[in-house]
């Protein structure tokens, strides 16, 4: 099983969780990368950890759907028993449509989805999470609520984020508003209009998924070439921003 980029300790997860993608469909796909389904089963309480991306989750949960905006911090969830999750992640700028100001007013919250998507998403979520057609049933509700076409300005943002997540060896804000032939304080209004995190934040949460990546491949990792390689001033410059993020520093997490 294939864990996201993201995920921490997915060796340590793999005999408890099960995790699934599927398409959105045609009537998300603009505004949505996938839905995510995680199932687990624990026979004790188990912190799962994430390191997220620069997107806004709608999760259908127990006792309710909540939405989830960008958590700029570690996320941990303590799993117990067995349960499961549904979720649809929205591109980055994908979800400003659906509410009346930034996206960064989202960020670090987790909002009823009630409050965004009406009362009537509370009555579909136990029915979705009990069927089979969990994925159909979400996609069907959801729908209605998205424009035709996403807005120019989002999908200006999902571009740029995604040329930062596909390039970890961007190093700067100022590089970065040059690629996107825009001011840096245009990119900034940008990504708290859309994203919902800074251009700064996107970058540096880039380097430590790759960072986090390398720790994760099972072969020996050089760690001063890759602080290198991601712009940082040396291996203990990386070495503080990994800690500070993940919670231990990286030859320590490697041997979790």
């Amino acid at each position: 099983m294939q864990f996201p980029r993201g995920v921490l300790y997915p060796k340590r997860q793999e005999p408890h969780v099960q995790v699934a993608q599927h398409p959105p469909g045609a009537g998300l796909e603009a505004f949505a990368e996938y839905f995510w389904h995680v199932r687990w089963t624990v026979a004790e309480p188990y912190d799962t950890e994430v390191l997220n991306h620069p997107n806004v989750h709608l999760v259908f949960e127990e006792p309710r759907p909540l939405v989830y905006g960008v958590e700029r911090s570690r996320f941990v969830r303590r799993l117990s028993g067995t349960g499961q999750v549904l979720g649809l992640r929205f591109r980055p700028g994908g979800f400003r449509c659906l509410i009346d100001g930034p996206v960064s007013a989202l960020a670090d919250r987790r909002t009823p989805a009630a409050e965004i998507f009406g009362p009537g998403i509370d009555a579909l979520n136990a029915t979705l999470l009990a069927s089979d057609d969990r994925v159909d049933l979400a996609r069907d509700f959801l729908t209605p609520f998205l424009p035709g076409d996403p807005d120019p300005s989002a999908v200006h943002a999902a571009e740029i984020v995604h040329h930062i997540t596909d390039n970890p060896g961007l190093f700067t804000v100022e590089d970065l508003a040059a690629k996107a032939g825009v001011s840096v304080r245009t990119l900034q209004r940008l990504f708290t209009e859309y994203v919902g995190a800074t251009p700064k934040w996107v970058i540096r949460r880039a380097r430590l998924h790759e960072a986090a990546a390398r720790a994760d491949s099972g072969t020996p990792v050089d760690w001063p070439a890759l602080a290198t390689d991601l712009g940082y001033a040396d291996q203990s410059h990386l070495t503080r921003d990994f800690t500070t993020t993940i919670g231990k520093p990286p030859t320590h997490y490697t041997s979790t």
